[in-house]
């Protein structure tokens, strides 16, 4: 017996195409940043698939929403690194900002 119902990567591909129209009216230097973004979507789409979501839309905004907030705290991390001045350590609350390859890498930098 076949499948009745397509499995998200399936469905997220057609969603894609669909909004391909979107993407060819964008000024051609932003249309890499389109792309950009729909690969985030692809990036994710086992946790979004997992998550069941009634609107197939709503695991796509999640999956960039987490992409974006992932990249902003990263750099979060990497400007509370270059803030913080020479023989200063950095504090609890910024050591939860920083991802755990970053912890212990805010070394000031000797020029």
């Amino acid at each position: 017996m076949g499948r009745t119902i397509p499995s998200y990567r399936i469905m997220l591909e057609e969603e894609l195409k669909r909004w391909q129209r979107f993407q060819d009216v964008l000024r051609v230097d932003e249309r890499a940043i389109f792309e950009d973004l729909m690969n985030e979507c692809r990036r994710y789409a086992s946790a979004a698939g997992a998550g069941c979501f009634p609107v197939k839309t709503e695991g796509m905004f999640l999956s960039t929403l987490f992409a974006h907030h992932k990249a902003l705290r990263e750099l979060k991390g990497k400007l509370d690194c270059v803030v913080t001045l020479p023989g200063q350590s950095v504090s609890r609350a910024e050591e939860r900002t920083l991802s755990p390859g970053q912890k212990g890498q805010c070394e000031p930098k000797l020029d």
